[in-house]
């Protein structure tokens, strides 16, 4: 089963080009803390603005260095059938435990659009995939009937990645879906929720900075320990909310800059934090003890 804090890995930059020695020391960083499973090529790791040739670089290199210590999910979806089928054969072949899948971003289908797009990309692969639903990047909502419809109908459906923010939704899909699927929060700041109502774990940003924290937090809701997760989450709640005062992935790369582990670099037109933002950042990073 797909469980556990799963970090959605940002990707380290250093003169316009991937940092491949700070790439190596993010990945050491998750593996000697515990972190359950590495997500590669998420929203996160600002997949929108790398090329194809370092993309393929960039899992090449991330999984020979995993080399198998921990589950890792590639996330291949587009809004374009046919590329999100060749993303999705080529992280099979590489040997990703799972894919993420995000629903098609700007074209806003219909359920029927949806379940249809779910179901040629299982006729035609056969890797367990994660459905992931994020309505504020894409434009569209997956509702509860159609993914319990695809995980009942085609067993390569092992969950998904809910960012909606409705726990009435990730309520009703938990309730509905077959067993073995595993539902993961996709925000930090809904995690313990999440979990209480019977979500696996989450696919994590705040992660990045603490994934040792996250990953005892997980594990004390896996647990049911939830009078000890409860003072967990309210302890991550600030941090949490660091991760998120500009869009994600700058905080958390700013933090992880200022804790000296890769350069403070991104994309255009993901760029650096408002000076304010930073300052804020920092503080809050001093109060963790992270810097």
């Amino acid at each position: 089963m797909l469980q556990g804090s799963i970090v959605a890995l940002v990707t380290p930059f250093k003169n316009g080009s991937i940092d491949w020695n700070a790439l190596e020391a993010l990945l050491n960083f998750h593996l000697e803390n515990k972190t359950d499973g590495i997500l590669l090529l998420g929203t996160t790791a600002e997949t929108a603005g790398l090329a194809s040739d370092e993309k393929d670089r960039l899992l090449r290199f991330a999984l020979k260095k995993i080399d198998g210590k921990v589950p890792v999910m590639i996330g291949t979806g587009t809004n374009n059938l046919s590329q999100t089928l060749v993303n999705t054969q080529k992280a099979k072949d590489l040997g990703a435990a799972s894919v993420l899948i995000i629903t098609p971003y700007y074209i806003k289908p219909t359920q029927k659009g949806l379940y249809e797009y779910y179901q040629a990309i299982c006729r035609k692969v056969d890797i367990p995939i994660v459905i992931y639903n994020v309505p504020g990047r894409t434009g569209g909502n997956i509702l509860p009937a159609t993914v319990v419809k695809l995980a009942q109908e085609f067993p390569q459906i092992r969950g998904i990645k809910e960012a909606s923010g409705s726990l009435v939704q990730a309520t009703q899909i938990i309730r509905d879906a077959p067993e073995g699927f595993s539902l993961l929060s996709g925000e930090d700041a809904l995690n313990l929720p999440l979990m209480a109502i019977g979500g696996k774990g989450c696919i994590s940003v705040t992660a990045n900075v603490v994934p040792r924290l996250m990953h005892d937090h997980i594990a004390t809701c896996l647990a049911g320990d939830y009078a000890n997760a409860a003072k967990q989450h309210r302890y991550l709640a600030k941090l949490n909310d660091l991760m998120f005062i500009e869009t994600n992935p700058i905080p958390a790369k700013e933090a992880l800059a200022l804790m000296g582990l890769i350069s403070p670099e991104f994309r255009l037109p993901i760029c650096p934090l408002l000076e304010q933002n930073r300052d804020t950042l920092k503080e809050g990073l001093k109060e963790y003890g992270l810097i």
